[in-house]
């Protein structure tokens, strides 16, 4: 961790244009998301899930983020449930959501097992996630969650990478160890679901763009990224869930590979991938904004696709 903190030190200077892409943005998916089987459509409620799961945060031409139905979690389930018409997907996603949260509540509003608001703070979605389970135990094949990436947010503040070196090792700590609860708690509300998790794209290699002193931010935030993604795996191999390699899929540390991104020039594949499949390269008002376009939101799904059990494709 403290080789990885000195990398990050060099950037001292990060454009304000550019603050507000963080890898804690990514936590925007600390959502989970299930696919019920073998019940009325009716009768199955909203599961678990954070900012990427939860499919909230597309930028309008306003610059404001809305719903879209054509998140990661879609996208899934539409090419399972075209080879099973049984399944139907329900989603717990709250953005903004830590690892913490997600347990203990704070962000959105629950109530049993549905989320009824992104703005009310009661319940939590774990509680929430938990009484789905234990509603359609033994009926619900599929569970996707991606949590961890906010817990970093206040780590990437601008104006504080000084302070990195004391925030960001605990905060990955405590990020592996919440996943840890959290998986527990799930598999034990239904043994049967399969649960699979993934690791994420670094949204802070569109830095690359705004010269010099954020090419380096780029390559500093690859191996905090590593980390965090490190502690997540381990988290996800004790429980034996699998990882959806999202990481990998947007080639992350492929800084070798030029190639022509339109209206800017030679820019590394990695950095060219964060721009293509996510709003982070966007100019204002819709970015820059650290969530998946439709075209990453595939990838991903893709990703998750690639890491499911060959009985549950």
């Amino acid at each position: 961790m403290k080789s990885t903190m000195r990398r990050l030190r060099l950037a001292t200077a990060v454009p304000a244009a550019a603050a507000v892409i963080g890898i804690a943005a990514l936590a925007m998916l600390v959502v989970t998301t299930v696919l019920a089987r073998d019940k009325p459509a009716q009768a199955a409620n909203p599961a678990a899930g954070g900012g990427l799961a939860a499919d909230y945060n597309q930028p309008n031409a306003q610059g404001v983020t809305r719903p879209t139905n054509q998140g990661y979690a879609n996208q899934l389930y539409a090419t399972l449930r075209a080879r099973n018409r049984s399944l139907r997907l329900d989603k717990l996603g709250c953005p903004g959501e830590t690892t913490a949260t997600l347990i203990h509540g704070g962000i959105c509003g629950y109530s049993g097992d549905a989320l009824y608001s992104l703005s009310a703070d009661q319940g939590s979605q774990l509680a929430a996630a938990l009484a789905f389970l234990r509603a359609h135990r033994g009926h619900v094949p599929l569970i996707t969650i991606d949590i961890g990436a906010n817990d970093l947010n206040s780590c990437l503040a601008p104006g504080k990478i000084a302070t990195i070196d004391s925030c960001a090792a605990p905060a990955i700590k405590t990020a592996g160890e919440n996943l840890a609860t959290t998986l527990a708690a799930l598999q034990a509300a239904d043994p049967r679901a399969t649960v699979v998790g993934m690791s994420y794209y670094i949204p802070e290699l569109a830095y690359w763009l705004t010269g010099p002193t954020g090419r380096e931010y780029a390559k500093g935030s690859v191996p905090l990224g590593e980390d965090l993604n490190a502690a997540l795996a381990g988290a996800y191999a004790t429980a034996h869930v699998p990882v959806a390699n999202v990481f990998g899929a947007f080639k992350t540390t492929d800084f070798t590979d030029p190639l022509t991104l339109p209206g800017i020039g030679s820019v590394p594949e990695n950095v060219l991938l964060v721009c293509t499949w996510t709003w982070a390269c966007a100019s204002p008002p819709a970015g820059p904004n650290e969530h998946a376009n439709a075209a990453g939101y595939g990838v991903i799904a893709k990703a998750f696709l690639a890491a499911l059990p060959a009985r549950r494709r």
